[in-house]
């Protein structure tokens, strides 16, 4: 089965993207230039050091880097009012759940006042077309049940991350339904599994950790070790982004307005296991310590998704298993930091895209 995008589609259309200086933003912005769009960023500074975007100077890949909080509506709406773009892809957010228990006020207002001022600019610019509004499959009511979430399973949220992008879900469909003419843009939300690859080092993250802890030689110490989760590499769901964002600008789009799944069913893996491939990859003599918290808090402790839309409508699948996704995301990281000519850096992460192309044989 083939996941065929349209390269030509791409080429010269204008896209906006909120979040762009962020993991998944840096990847996002890396394969739109690749397939020759113009590209419109809008988003904090990096929230880490190192990180992807900066250090890798990939704001040379833009027409417009604007360093703007999503919760400025103000800044959002001229920014996208003088861009014009014609598709947009929103990633800006607060992404830890942890982070959320610390810091909720501001987990709410990123995740879902931002995700209101994005749709009222969607709104009032007529430019748009198409827009993507990038949530996370923590959107559901899970009761660790070890079940496989459907698009139109229950949602919820035990945490305040969770909680605010399930809100994200609700406010999109109810702005949409109120105040989006279908015909002028069609609006989609898409989750995915948890995401890794190179360039995320974000706190409390495990593959950051073992990277850290096998790079520098040191222990590596986890929590919860048994929980599992749908592990993919980056790359996967963004081309599912980039195919249901063609389908809604072209003119069945309507057909593909709503809830979209785009994460790996049953290939779930430990993080324990993780753990111990990633040791094995980086033939590191670390130790692995499963690290006693006190007051712990609550995290899910199984999450898989229904991804059967996503294959039937779109003809999109995850073609790398949990061990290819480790392999591809730790090479990267050795590349970075064994290589001080970052050119180099990005001409790997390219290189891994285009690999990426020929497996899903993309064109």
């Amino acid at each position: 089965m083939r996941q065929k995008l349209v390269k030509s589609f791409w080429r010269g259309k204008r896209v906006f993207i909120t979040g762009h200086t962020g993991f998944k933003g840096s990847w996002l912005v890396l394969t739109l230039k690749n397939l020759g769009a113009k590209i419109t960023g809008f988003a904090i500074d990096p929230i880490t050091k190192p990180n992807f975007f900066d250090d890798l100077n990939l704001s040379k890949f833009l027409v417009k880097d604007h360093r703007e909080n999503i919760q400025n509506f103000s800044a959002l709406n001229n920014a996208i009012k003088k861009s014009k773009p014609q598709i947009l892809f929103h990633l800006a957010a607060q992404s830890s759940v942890l982070v959320s228990y610390k810091n909720p006020d501001d987990t709410l207002k990123t995740n879902v006042i931002g995700t209101f001022n994005l749709l009222k600019a969607i709104k009032l610019n007529r430019s748009i077309k198409s827009a993507i509004i990038v949530t996370t499959d923590k959107v559901y009511l899970n009761e660790d049940k070890k079940i496989n979430f459907k698009e139109n399973s229950k949602l919820g949220g035990y945490d305040i991350y969770s909680s605010s992008k399930a809100c994200c879900e609700i406010i999109t469909e109810s702005f949409k339904n109120s105040f989006i003419n279908n015909n002028n843009c069609r609006v989609a939300t898409v989750r995915s599994g948890n995401c890794i690859g190179g360039g995320d080092w974000t706190e409390d993250r495990i593959i950051k950790d073992c990277v850290e802890a096998f790079v520098k030689k040191k222990n590596l110490l986890i929590r919860s070790p048994s929980a599992t989760r749908p592990w993919q590499h980056v790359i996967e769901p963004i081309y599912g982004y980039l195919k249901l964002a063609e389908r809604l600008y072209g003119k069945k789009g309507k057909n593909y307005i709503g809830s979209w799944n785009f994460g790996p069913s049953n290939i779930n893996l430990s993080v324990l296991n993780l753990a111990k491939l990633g040791k094995k990859i980086f033939n590191s003599q670390s130790k692995i310590i499963i690290k006693k918290e006190k007051n712990k808090k609550h995290e899910a402790k199984f999450l898989s998704l229904n991804s059967n839309k996503s294959l039937k409508k779109l003809n999109w699948k995850v073609y790398m298993g949990p061990k290819l996704s480790l392999q591809l995301t730790f090479d990267w990281f050795k590349v970075f930091y064994q290589n001080k000519n970052k050119k180099d850096v990005i001409n790997f992460s390219i290189q891994q895209l285009g690999n990426y192309q020929k497996l899903i044989k993309y064109f």
